[in-house]
């Protein structure tokens, strides 16, 4: 499982680069069991901070608490930049919440590695080999189980259909020449293409990873981290496909300021129609509705264009989803939430009433929206996946990734000056 010390030190590097101090520290886990009334309180992070899921989750702590009648659930909410920072600094604290959101890969590892988190492997069986194996794998660390998912799919271009036929363009662009051009017909037409939330940078990171895997191949993201180098040909040529968009000036107006999930916000500006596409995951509908106004009939999805010439091919998606982790010695209480998260009833209601794709197979059938079920197929029919990097990889080096691609796109950076800087933090990580 590697040196705790080292992974460790890991995390406190991130943190001081951070800017977070070790005053700012909650304390979480390790007190949650006992108390002189005989109830066990489960400290439960999450980052479902807009509607309707905000709303739903609280609904199915009260309800596991009424099934639970000695257990209570205290929930924490945060933004998604705000809680990875927040989780960056208390793993370098070495107390974790009791259950958080994971997205797995090497965020997870480095805290497994760090011995912070719990072993599900024999705790979950057999209710967590019945859930989708997709869903599971970026969890499985050397075949060990160390968290749960609740959701799972994949990064897309959602767009307003009225906004294409003003400017012309009849399908969805399949190549990214296509796309290009009708990135020239939206602005030609006076519409704003591409809404960005460049504050947050982790947006900007799909456009660049995505034509890293559409030149280069799904693997080839992987192999590139394994072998700490991202000079390659493909990913400098990546960079300079994004270059030829950020050229053609598609984003809205004070983009690089722009958050994700705020009035003013990426999702805002394609839910009130200021707008034509957003890149973005299976949860932006709900977000651009909790938001803006929601596009409603007039929303679509298409999946993100192969690049011509390339090896990879429009069937490779980018994305992955949301899953629970435990700190380690977590109460069986936590372990009985996560089945309760997990139950068909519970996946269920998700479906219906948050838009999540289902993780439990039984609950496909739910699966009402036109936009969700075009997502499901695209998965479904997935030739490779990549998840999100800057949750596969360590988090400095996910954190250079969002960066370099966000100073390439202010266009403070080149593209082979992106490729070196990851390179660079790739080669430094332990």
């Amino acid at each position: 499982m590697g040196d705790p010390a080292l992974s460790r030190r890991g995390f406190m590097a991130a943190s001081a680069a951070a800017g977070l101090g070790m005053t700012t520290l909650t304390a979480c886990g390790g007190d949650s069991n006992g108390g002189s009334s005989g109830t066990t309180t489960i400290e439960w992070w999450n980052i479902s901070t807009t509607e309707p899921s905000k709303t739903v989750w609280a609904a199915l702590a009260r309800k596991f608490e009424a099934q639970n009648p000695k257990v209570k659930i205290k929930i924490v909410q945060m933004e998604n930049d705000a809680y990875k920072s927040k989780m960056t600094a208390l793993t370098a604290s070495g107390k974790l919440p009791d259950i958080f959101h994971s997205w797995g890969g090497g965020v997870l590892k480095q805290q497994v590695d760090a011995g912070l988190v719990e072993n599900l492997t024999d705790r979950t069986k057999p209710w967590g080999d019945a859930l989708l194996p997709v869903a599971k794998e970026p969890y499985l660390l050397d075949d060990q189980v160390y968290g749960i998912p609740f959701d799972i799919g994949m990064i897309g271009f959602w767009y307003n259909k009225a906004l294409f036929k003003k400017a012309g363009i009849a399908e969805p662009p399949t190549t990214w020449n296509g796309f290009l051009d009708a990135v020239r017909k939206l602005k030609a037409a006076d519409v704003t293409p591409l809404a960005l939330a460049g504050k947050e940078k982790w947006p900007g990171m799909y456009y660049w990873a995505y034509l890293a895997m559409r030149t280069a191949g799904a693997g080839a993201l992987q192999k590139a981290y394994e072998d700490k180098d991202f000079t390659g040909a493909p990913f400098v040529t990546a960079g300079e496909h994004l270059e030829e968009l950020v050229a053609l000036k598609p984003f809205q107006k004070g983009f690089l300021g722009a958050a994700y999930s705020t009035p003013t916000g990426q999702a805002a500006a394609v839910g009130n129609g200021k707008a034509a596409m957003e890149l973005m995951g299976q949860w932006a509908p709900t977000v651009q509705a909790d938001t803006g106004k929601g596009l409603g009939k007039d929303l679509g999805f298409f999946p993100f264009p192969a690049v011509e010439g390339g090896k990879g091919t429009i069937t490779e998606v980018f994305g992955g989803g949301g899953g629970h982790a435990l700190r380690r010695g977590a109460p069986q209480e936590a372990v009985d939430f996560l089945k309760f998260f997990a139950s068909e009833a519970t996946d269920l209601e998700l479906v219906k009433k948050t838009g999540v794709l289902p993780v439990v197979p039984a609950a496909e059938s739910a699966i009402a929206d036109p936009n969700i079920k075009a997502v499901q197929a695209q998965l479904k029919a997935a030739t490779g996946f990549q998840l999100y990097l800057d949750q596969a990889y360590a988090p400095a080096v996910g954190q250079e990734v969002n960066d370099s691609v966000a100073a390439l796109i202010a266009g403070s950076k080149s593209p082979g000056q992106v490729a070196q800087s990851i390179t660079k933090t790739a080669k430094e990580e332990q």
